[in-house]
């Protein structure tokens, strides 16, 4: 069966169900079919902390995989998601040492806070696109495309809607203070708050 690679579009945090994350994975190819994963906060921050390189104070347990995993020179070369069943997506990783392949099923989120990690390619398969893939509009000018296709994402996904309280505001903070509340959380391992207040500062630069 063949295999179509995806790359990390984006991760929102911006609706209404308390806890829920949608990692947003697209086709490599340029095409406009974009899968949404709903995942949890702690694979959210596992994810995010590894995009942003954010350093934590200690390491967090895909950390540790990875850690483990270099020590007796295992890699893993490639993730596929390679099923959807109810709604529920299937993963597996597929890791090396001594030229002998080992394919080890995991939860879709996990596989991926490990694929960053290893920098590895991330696949599926047309049959999960096609039923789970969401198509953008193409006559978007371009402009601020991530953030209106994390828009048009969150619209088509309404019914199972993700968007968080906004009773945690950053917009009064200046940048220097949030870059201080940055570190504090860091330091604290509070690492959910950590990847929204680095979401804020992006926003602000890229203003």
């Amino acid at each position: 069966m063949d295999k179509i690679e995806l790359e990390i579009i984006g991760l929102s945090y911006s609706q209404t169900q308390t806890g829920a994350y949608a990692l947003v994975l697209g086709e490599r190819d340029g095409a406009k079919r974009r899968l949404p994963i709903i995942i949890g906060g702690f694979e959210a921050q596992a994810i995010a902390i590894e995009l942003e390189s954010m350093t934590p104070s200690r390491p967090l347990t895909h950390d540790l995989f990875k850690s483990f995993a270099d020590s007796y020179e295992i890699t893993v070369k490639e993730i596929v998601i390679y099923n959807l069943i109810e709604g529920i997506f299937y993963a597996k990783l597929l890791s090396e040492k001594d030229g002998e392949v080992i394919e080890v099923d995991t939860r879709t989120s996990d596989a991926i806070a490990l694929a960053v990690r290893f920098k590895c390619p991330i696949f599926t398969h047309e049959f999960i696109l096609a039923s789970a893939g969401i198509i953008l509009d193409e006559s978007d000018d371009g402009e601020d495309e991530l953030g209106k296709e994390l828009d048009a994402i969150e619209d088509e996904l309404d019914a199972i809607s993700f968007d968080e309280p906004k009773s945690l505001s950053y917009d009064d903070l200046t940048i220097e203070e949030l870059n201080k509340r940055l570190q504090d959380a860091i330091e604290s391992e509070n690492y959910e708050e950590a990847s929204k207040i680095k979401a804020e500062l992006d926003r602000r630069n890229a203003n």
